[in-house]
């Protein structure tokens, strides 16, 4: 084969992959042109890159096997929904409406929610309620790890599968995998647990070849005989989170929410269930609701490669654009899009009190350098940066106006917004938000206020690296 033929059959083999990136649905500008600047600059490792990390694709079977099964799921009706429009005030049923967008759940009246403590006490009321199971109990973590918290968590399973309770556990591929290894995981089945592992990776070199091997399960979901749901950004394990124990400890949230919210937490984790299962649970979802006796109107915000594009972001975006007096978000991963960069900059500009809390240190170089390249725009537009000092701030929790919160698994970067499958709970109730907004404010005093002149003062070269580190956002 001659020398020019060589030459022409590259040629074509990298412009092919060039045309591919640009016609690659769902990709923002800065994205397209990063892709081709790499396969163009560096063909071999740009196109191995591109192949493994520039598509967000998670299989035909999977999104067809995934689209069949919420089709095939029992629908609730706006009535059995318990519809709260009029509980919400007009001006925030907008951030509803574009919740329904994304799951097309309603948001539904009559709910209660108690904040946790710590991750510890977060573990034992999980506990308490698993013990106190009558019928059935639904797990789901990304993070599942052999620790004290973890181990207790698998015995509390085990006694309540022997005692006849229905016990079905998803644990992330990745995130646990050591646990899934483990004569731990082969113990919970013997004992009556029912267990699926979710989106495995089974042949690493033909799995790349079909679909995106770093897309993960990230939901943290508890359900106990459909009348109990805990939402928030807790992984199954201690707060010294020995896997990365220097970052110790991880400080987290969750809410454990009663009432008609229970449902739609409940959809989540079936759909999850029967796509990596061949159990078909569907009639979980006719049982009836839970009786309404009160309570606050929430909606449950569940995200992921299977679901529309940009739903995550644009949720955020609304409540950054609907807030009014007061914005509080505490977050690990800020690697923003222009979109929710701008957003919350027009927060603080056009005079709401804006603050952010990061971690001072992540777990993450790259994010936490990449985060760190955003804080002189964010600073400039008045926007508050506080670096928490007393662990890893891994809480993924926003307050608005003093009477909505956000509450979940989401982070706020493209991570979350592209590849992760999330859960989130909305809820409007000035009660509950309060609580929220006093464990926010005891991360600010445990943090310190990063000003505008300190940025300015950083030397030259960790701007450099910082933005460089920034750079490779438009490409994960």
């Amino acid at each position: 084969m001659s020398t020019e033929l060589i030459f022409l059959l590259h040629s074509l083999f990298v412009f092919a992959f060039i045309i591919r990136a640009l016609a690659r649905p769902h990709r923002d500008p800065a994205s397209r042109i990063a892709w081709v600047a790499i396969i163009a600059a560096l063909p071999l490792v740009g196109i191995l890159a591109y192949v493994l990390f520039g598509e967000t694709n998670i299989g035909k079977q999977r999104i067809a096997k995934t689209a069949k099964i919420i089709a095939g799921l029992p629908k609730l009706s706006p009535a059995a929904q318990n519809k709260a429009d009029i509980e919400v005030p007009q001006k925030y049923q907008p951030l509803f409406e574009t919740g329904k967008s994304i799951n097309k759940f309603e948001v539904m009246g009559g709910n209660s929610g108690q904040l946790m403590g710590d991750s510890n006490q977060t573990i034992e009321s999980m506990i308490v309620d698993i013990d106190a199971a009558k019928e059935t109990v639904h797990l789901s973590f990304y993070i599942w790890l052999a620790d004290q918290n973890g181990v207790k968590m698998m015995d509390a399973l085990k006694r309540a599968a022997a005692r006849g309770v229905k016990c079905r556990a998803i644990a992330d591929h990745l995130g646990s995998r050591d646990l899934i290894r483990s004569n731990y995981w082969k113990d919970m089945k013997q004992a009556g647990v029912d267990l699926a592992v979710a989106l495995p990776i089974r042949n690493l070199f033909m799995q790349i070849l079909v679909n995106r091997i770093d897309l993960r399960n990230h939901r943290k979901i508890l359900i106990v005989d459909n009348c109990i749901t805990y939402c928030g950004s807790q992984n199954c394990a201690d707060p010294e989170f020995r896997v990365k124990a220097k970052y110790a400890p991880w400080v987290d949230a969750m809410i454990r929410f009663q009432g008609p919210i229970v449902r739609q937490n409940q959809h989540l984790f079936v759909s999850d269930w029967m796509s990596s299962t061949d159990d078909d649970i569907a009639d979980i979802l006719s049982l009836p609701l839970a009786d309404d006796r009160g309570g606050f109107p929430a909606q449950v915000i569940g995200t992921g490669p299977t679901v529309r594009f940009s739903a995550m972001p644009e949720m955020f975006e609304s409540l950054f654009y609907a807030a009014r007096r007061e914005l509080i978000i505490s977050t690990p991963y800020y690697v923003p899009d222009v979109s929710i960069q701008n957003a919350l900059c027009s927060a603080a500009w056009r005079g709401v009190k804006t603050k952010v809390i990061f971690p001072a240190k992540n777990d993450s170089w790259i994010v936490g350098g990449a985060s760190r390249s955003y804080y002189h725009g964010l600073l400039e537009a008045g926007v508050e940066i506080h670096e928490y000092q007393g662990g890893l701030l891994h809480t993924k929790s926003l307050t608005l106006d003093g009477v909505v919160t956000l509450i979940g698994s989401a982070n706020m970067d493209r991570r979350s917004f592209d590849l992760n499958y999330e859960n989130n709970i909305l809820f409007y109730d000035p009660k509950l938000t309060h609580d929220v907004r006093q464990r926010q404010e005891e991360y600010l005093q445990h943090s310190k206020l990063i000003t505008l002149d300190e940025v300015e003062a950083w030397p030259f070269y960790k701007s450099v690296w910082n933005n460089t580190l920034a750079t490779l956002g438009p490409i994960l």
